[in-house]
């Protein structure tokens, strides 16, 4: 009988499987999404210094982008919460135009002088807020699609903006209303200030906060959200009414930068709210916002606005290549951070 030898099967050998290094976890971050819209924003100003040389690349050339951004910035805050949430605000251009026109009817002007010209804030913020909050319960409680429901608000506000006004042009007359909005803090427009005090309480309320973690949680699943305890519902109302309140801050900016209320004021300023928002990170469908890449986001188009203005092209030509800007931004954004993810 021959005998049968029987060896053992080589081991196998064991691979160390190195943990990701620090910056391969920050890629697949926040870091990561926003590395995309940092790398399209160095690039435009490159563009813009090697085109216009130092019309761009001044200091006030730099002041003047970031004014030019700072009213449709701090509507993007709000509509950060919005989205990060599940939902979408489109009457949020609507809701600016009838804040600024209700602010500055004759009637608030006159008890503003009488007393004191932040009465023209508070009224703004709080039809803002109001329409928020009625968009917020009509969701929410109603049960109406979002799209729907600030859709209907959108068209709604606007003819409510301009019945009140009867479709003309308020002067705001408060002079110290004007003066402050007029004024600059260390060299800096007031709107500007405004802008990062937003920007800035936005971030640490989305970030740092409850609310901002109850958001996160609403937008990536809303119903064990609820079986968690978090009261959905009332919550949507919430942040509807931070999204109107951003509105209103934006229509008391705007009768700050052009002294007048009118019912234009915000015309299709919702479709540049969400492309920055979009663009800069906040997903669409819900369950992550970034604050940093919303305001990294309207950066990116302003100063895009600025070079084509620097150079003189038309303006069928800003919208082709904001257009590419966009997909390009989005496409770094999902490069860098599937990377990350990849790496983990």
């Amino acid at each position: 009988m021959s005998e049968q030898i029987t060896q053992a099967a080589p081991p196998i050998p064991q691979t160390h499987v190195a943990p990701p290094g620090r910056l391969k976890r920050a890629l697949g971050g926040s870091v990561g999404r926003n590395l995309g819209l940092v790398i399209a924003f160095a690039l435009l100003f490159l563009v813009g210094t090697l085109t216009a040389g130092d019309r761009f690349a001044s200091f006030d050339n730099f002041v003047t982008i970031i004014r030019f951004a700072s009213i449709v910035g701090v509507v993007c805050v709000g509509m950060t919460f919005v989205i990060t949430a599940g939902g979408i605000d489109l009457s949020v251009g609507s809701v600016v135009g009838l804040s600024s026109v209700v602010a500055s009817l004759t009637a608030v002007q006159l008890a503003s002088a009488q007393s004191s010209w932040l009465l023209i804030v508070v009224v703004a913020l709080a039809v803002g807020t109001l329409a928020g909050f009625v968009n917020g319960v009509v969701i929410a409680y109603g049960g109406v699609v979002a799209f729907m429901a600030t859709l209907a608000m959108l068209v709604g506000a606007r003819g409510l903006a301009e019945l009140i006004s009867n479709r003309s042009t308020q002067i705001v007359n408060n002079q110290g209303f004007l003066d402050f909005f007029r004024a600059d803090l260390l060299g800096v427009p007031i709107l500007i200030w405004i802008f990062v005090v937003v920007a800035v309480a936005g971030w640490v309320l989305l970030n740092r906060t409850t609310f901002g973690r109850r958001t996160v949680a609403v937008g990536g699943n809303a119903e064990a959200s609820r079986l968690a305890g978090i009261k959905v519902k009332r919550h949507m109302v919430y942040v509807y009414m931070l999204s109107g309140l951003t509105a209103g801050i934006a229509g008391v900016m705007f009768l700050g930068r052009t002294t007048v209320g009118t019912s234009t004021h915000g015309t299709l300023l919702e479709l540049d709210v969400i492309a920055a928002v979009v663009v800069g990170g906040t997903l669409l469908i819900g369950g992550r916002g970034t604050i940093v890449g919303s305001v990294l986001g309207i950066l990116i188009f302003s100063t895009l606005t600025n070079v084509f203005t620097q150079n003189n092209l038309s303006i069928s030509v800003q919208n082709v290549a904001k257009g590419v800007i966009i997909v390009a931004a989005v496409l770094l954004q999902q490069r860098f951070a599937s990377r990350g993810s990849r790496s983990k």
